[in-house]
């Protein structure tokens, strides 16, 4: 079986470690990839996975590339592509693709479609109005006392979202997204929601249509500095599982968010075939969504491959096929940390081209891995080439064994500037 993999990401990498394991796959390719993508092999047949030049949104030059090879599937990484109806262009050509459909990635790339469609089909969420016009979006931030979550109602590479406590906060956020335009048109409509109290946690589910196969729980970290401090990120950090949902916690929570969220999609002819990863806000009234997301989380997707024991092909091919009723999720024993090393300045401005040093000496370390994110190749080095750089991450029988030996694993890596959070999973331990 022939694979193209679209993404150039940690996620991306993730993906291409776990789908290279499997028996199915003799070829592979990655578009446009990164420097650790480059060096994975199959098991099938120890042939080296290819990474070609063309960006994730250049969807023409995509079918292309998969109609060159004769990819039998084509797995999504990134929102981007799915939103621009990458998986539509496919099918419409006769290609097999894994990720929802540009109608079903509006859950992601509308924040707005997704909390007016929670409002539809009863889906526990935080108290919001949605608005596009920025004085109505103030009245309404005024009448929260200003402790509110604006969102752009677009794509904004997880960055789209200001968390206010004041109303000159608030005022300033929807100022600087619908005024000064600061993500661009995705900020032409916002999203405001009220401030809700209490510990936030991903949750995936693959689903094929008509069923959801909810993964463990885990927990990202978004903001840039230890404590929560600082700005908002793509990610800093997660591990799995997370001990703030027990089985009967999360039995529930797919009761009263999977079902409801399945019933609607049906109503509404929305077939979902791909990732749903809600992010949720464990709350005193029980779970609420806070926002939806139509892909892996990055950096969750490192947390959940370490621990998944299924070949990945497999689902995914049920996932497009829609038989996935018909597998049981597998996963490890005991729990896996994704140490995020950032360039310096990150999220804001970073220089590029830093030179990587220990990645040898850390991939020696058992029971770890190294997923590259911002790398690229340089003659014989690896260098940064983005702001996220390196996903270190590290799997063991316990959650304290796992965040040591990730840590471990990042003490042996430099590169100049290098930011990384000391307190992934700390949350659990306390």
């Amino acid at each position: 079986m022939k694979v193209l993999v679209i993404g150039a990401g940690g996620r991306e990498h993730a993906l291409v470690w776990k789908l290279a394991q499997s028996p199915h796959v003799t070829r592979m390719w990655c578009a446009p990839g990164n420097a650790g993508i480059a060096e994975e092999r199959l098991a099938k047949n120890q042939s080296p996975v290819e990474c070609v030049p063309v960006g994730a949104e250049n969807l023409p030059k995509l079918l292309a590339l998969a109609q060159e090879k004769a990819a039998d599937l084509t797995i999504v990484g990134p929102d981007n592509p799915l939103a621009l109806g990458i998986v539509d262009l496919f099918q419409q050509h006769g290609l097999r693709i894994w990720g929802p459909n540009q109608k079903a990635a509006r859950f992601e790339s509308s924040k707005v479609f997704a909390q007016q469609f929670m409002e539809r089909h009863g889906i526990p969420s935080a108290r919001a109005g949605t608005f596009a016009d920025p004085m109505a979006a103030k009245e309404f931030a005024a009448k929260l006392g200003g402790r509110c979550a604006v969102k752009a109602d677009g794509l904004a590479l997880g960055k789209g979202v200001l968390i206010c406590r004041s109303v000159a906060e608030a005022e300033k956020a929807i100022g600087e997204i619908m005024v000064n335009k600061a993500f661009g048109a995705a900020g032409s409509q916002v999203v405001i929601q009220e401030f809700l109290e209490g510990v936030e946690i991903s949750l995936h589910a693959l689903c094929d249509g008509a069923t959801a196969k909810l993964f463990p729980t885990s927990q990202d970290h978004k903001r840039a500095l230890d404590g929560d401090q600082g700005l908002n990120t793509g990610g800093m950090g997660a591990y799995s599982p997370a001990p703030f949902l027990g089985p009967a916690q999360l039995e529930e929570a797919a009761r009263k968010i999977l079902e409801p969220w399945l019933q609607g999609c049906a109503a509404e002819g929305i077939e979902f075939r791909g990732l749903l990863y809600p992010g949720v806000m464990l709350t005193k009234e029980g779970p609420k969504v806070l926002e939806f997301n139509a892909r892996f989380g990055d950096p969750e997707t490192q947390v959940y491959l370490t621990r998944l024991e299924d070949d990945l092909v497999e689902l995914l091919e049920a996932s497009v096929n829609g038989t996935l009723a018909k597998h049981e999720l597998k996963w490890k024993r005991g729990a896996a940390v994704c140490v995020v090393m950032a360039s310096g300045g990150y999220p804001g401005s970073y220089a590029k081209g830093k030179a990587i040093k220990g990645l040898a000496e850390a991939a020696h370390l058992p029971n770890t891995k190294v997923f590259h994110a911002g790398t690229v190749r340089q003659s014989d080095a690896v260098v940064t080439s983005g702001g996220r750089v390196l996903g270190v991450t590290a799997w063991g029988p316990s959650l304290e064994a796992a965040q040591t030996a990730a840590y471990a694993a990042v003490e042996k890596i430099q590169f100049d500037a290098a930011h990384f959070r000391r307190d992934i999973a700390a949350k659990a331990l306390r």
